[in-house]
Formats: C-alpha cells, sequence, structure tokens
C-alpha cells in the first residue's frame, strides 16, 4: 500500500499545536485539509490519536471543511467508515474505536480504500498497522486540563 505525501506538503503541517476551544480545532483542521485538497486524485491518509472526547471528530469536521465537503460529517462510530464528495475525490472518514483483532480490520475493505484516490481519515488511527510505509500524517492529540489540547502532528513524506 502506498501513500502519497510529497515532501513540500507534509513539512507544512508538521508541527506542534495548542488550541483552547473546539472552534480553534475545527479551524486547525480545516487549514490542514485546504493544504491536503491538492492531493485529492493522488490520495492521502491521516491518522487521528488520541483518547475519547480529545477532539478528533472536530479536527476531521476540519479537515472536511477545507476539502470542500458540504455535507454534515459525524463520527463513523457504528458504520465504521462514512464517504463523502470532496470535491470530485472521495473523503473516507474511517472510526476504527469498536475494531478488535486483525479478523475485524481486514473484513472492513481498508486496504482499497487506503490504495485509491481521495483523503482517508482514520480516527483511532494507532489500530491501524502502516509499519515503515511512506506517506502517511499521524495527528495526536492531548488534553490538557481546564486548557484545551496539544496536537501534535508527524508525518512521512514519501
Amino acid at each position: 500500500m502506498a501513500f502519497h505525501y510529497p515532501a513540500a506538503v507534509s513539512a507544512d503541517l508538521i508541527g506542534r499545536y495548542h488550541t483552547a476551544s473546539p472552534d480553534e480545532t475545527l479551524a486547525l483542521g480545516e487549514r490542514m485539509g485546504a493544504r491536503l485538497r491538492d492531493l485529492r486524485a493522488e490520495g492521502a491518509v491521516v491518522l487521528l490519536v488520541g483518547p475519547l472526547g480529545a477532539g478528533k471528530t472536530v479536527f476531521a469536521q476540519g479537515i472536511a471543511r477545507g476539502l470542500g465537503v458540504r455535507d454534515r460529517v459525524i463520527s463513523p462510530t457504528y458504520t465504521i467508515i462514512s464517504e463523502y464528495d470532496a470535491g470530485g475525490a472521495p473523503l473516507h472518514h474511517v472510526d476504527l474505536y469498536r475494531i478488535e483483532g486483525a479478523e475485524q480490520m481486514e473484513n472492513l475493505g481498508l486496504e482499497d480504500i487506503l490504495r485509491g484516490p481521495g483523503v482517508v481519515l482514520v480516527e483511532w488511527g494507532e489500530k491501524l498497522a502502516i509499519g515503515e510505509r511512506a506517506g502517511w500524517l499521524r495527528v495526536t492529540f492531548s488534553l490538557i486540563a481546564g486548557d484545551g489540547r496539544d496536537i501534535v502532528v508527524e508525518g512521512s513524506p514519501r
């Protein structure tokens, strides 16, 4: 499976951020989505990692907005995978919270989605084994008591 991130795009996104409100988290996600817009045709993968209530879904909503998605984006906790139109290419929003074990993971059909065009957002992304593959972004959320959240964006350009 190949992920596609030109080094210039990854360098613009990599870093540490702090958001003090859901609106700030949404805005940060929207900026990332705007940077990912040019990668829709090639394919892009963003792993979202953090505890319940840390802002993963709000951030995903921001990315969707930045990509031009007009539909309301909600966490696909029960449907597991939701697909949206992101300006001619799909946005796949995946939630692995309820997925346990390799067999359940294999039955999702993620390999095909990850190989295809569009952007794939994976909540609970730590459950997706990406190994040494290049071309992914990992966004880790940490709650700061009474002061919002810290967000670390790491990645591997192709």
